[in-house]
């Protein structure tokens, strides 16, 4: 869809309303230059536009497609291509809206696409028309009145991701679990903020190239890049921030956890302090309440019942103790398989050697002759 179309001439423009495409394309002359301003135009528009122009094939390709990062683009014929990326901060949502201007800068014309709600452009246009010296340097001044109100959009956009993310910080500091999938989407967020900043740096120092800029839009060129480098600065401490709140919280989380874990902790040792308490009882009852007559006939007095249940507890016990006794003083099965294999290869009934650099140890010798001489009798 056509949103305006003039044609600039002594820094002025030369009629109220809109004029026709090609009227427009008719009055590309020296001396001044035409604007037409397009918003989310279908492809029979694009195609009506590039056959009017003269525009590049690849560049109106490009100007259809939404892309992640800005850039510039020349062609032979002169045109230069334009991506710029938008960014508006929506407060009911609390989320960034971003958009796509698509700029085609020639001598004589100059041709924006628009995509996405937050790429309005009146406020540029109608800004530049009140500054007539600006208009008179040519088709480049309407490259400026863009950047500068996309560059001064982002500010706001800053802002408000900056006051959210004080908000997360308040409440991962103050020892309370933020929720993490919203410092996930803040970061994403400002990602993806960060790609549509910093990317613009390289487009607008190309712009400050000499010979690329007429001399008196240069000034107006810089201010826009000092704004944007501190725009940069900015987002690029947003997402290092973010990444240091997301660290935070999960230890939060993890403090949180441990304090759970030893909650839990402290339940079960009171818990088996009172199992224990209630085991030998349980035991007592156990055993006195089998219904069989050889425990029944022999329980006819108080000293019977406290010899059988004393008996009682204390054998499983002592049997237990010298159980795990002995399977402490037990040497490990590893242990004796490493001892009863010695080296590989090794004879198990040949002496063992010495300490280093001797040979076997010293003593009588079975089966053979007495070092001495014959083995005394």
């Amino acid at each position: 869809m056509i949103v305006d179309c003039a044609h600039y001439r002594d820094g002025h423009r030369q009629q109220e309303g809109p004029i026709p495409l090609e009227q427009a394309a008719a009055r590309c002359e020296p001396g001044g230059f035409v604007w037409l301003g397009m918003f989310e135009p279908a492809a029979e528009e694009l195609d009506r536009v590039r056959e009017v122009f003269g525009l590049h094939e690849l560049a109106v390709e490009d100007a259809q497609a939404f892309h992640l990062r800005p850039k510039a683009e020349q062609y032979e014929d002169g045109t230069e291509l334009i991506i710029l990326r938008t960014a508006r901060y929506d407060d009911e949502r609390e989320e960034v809206d971003t958009g796509e201007i698509s700029v085609f800068l020639a001598e004589h014309f100059v041709i924006t696409v628009r995509q996405g709600i937050a790429s309005e452009l009146a406020g540029a246009r109608s800004r530049l028309e009140r500054r007539p010296e600006l208009l008179r340097a040519g088709s480049a001044s309407t490259l400026w009145a863009i950047l500068d109100q996309v560059v001064d959009g982002y500010a706001p956009v800053v802002a408000e991701l900056d006051h959210d993310i004080g908000q997360i910080e308040a409440t991962v500091f103050s020892g309370t679990i933020a929720p993490t999938e919203r410092i996930y989407f803040l970061r994403r967020e400002a990602t993806d903020f960060y790609r549509a900043v910093h990317p613009l740096l390289a487009v607008l120092a190309r712009r400050l190239q000499p010979g690329r800029t007429p001399g008196e839009l240069l000034p107006y060129f810089r201010d826009v890049h000092d704004h944007l480098l501190l725009v940069n600065e900015e987002v690029a401490a947003q997402r290092d921030l973010l990444t240091t709140v997301l660290e935070a919280n999960i230890a939060v989380i993890s403090v949180e956890q441990n304090t759970i874990n030893l909650r839990q902790s402290a339940t079960m040792e009171r818990l088996t302090i009172v199992a224990t308490v209630f085991l030998p009882l349980s035991f007592v009852v156990g055993f006195f309440g089998q219904n069989f007559g050889w425990l029944v006939d022999r329980i006819s007095g108080f000293g019977a019942f406290l010899t059988l249940s004393v008996v009682g507890l204390l054998l499983p016990c002592v049997a237990l103790y010298l159980w795990l006794r002995h399977q402490r003083r037990r040497p490990a099965p590893q242990a004796r398989e490493a001892d009863g294999a010695g080296a590989p290869g090794q004879d198990p009934q040949a002496p063992r050697a010495g300490p280093a650099g001797q040979g076997p140890p010293s003593g009588p010798h079975r089966g053979g002759p007495h070092p001495g001489g014959p083995r005394p009798r």
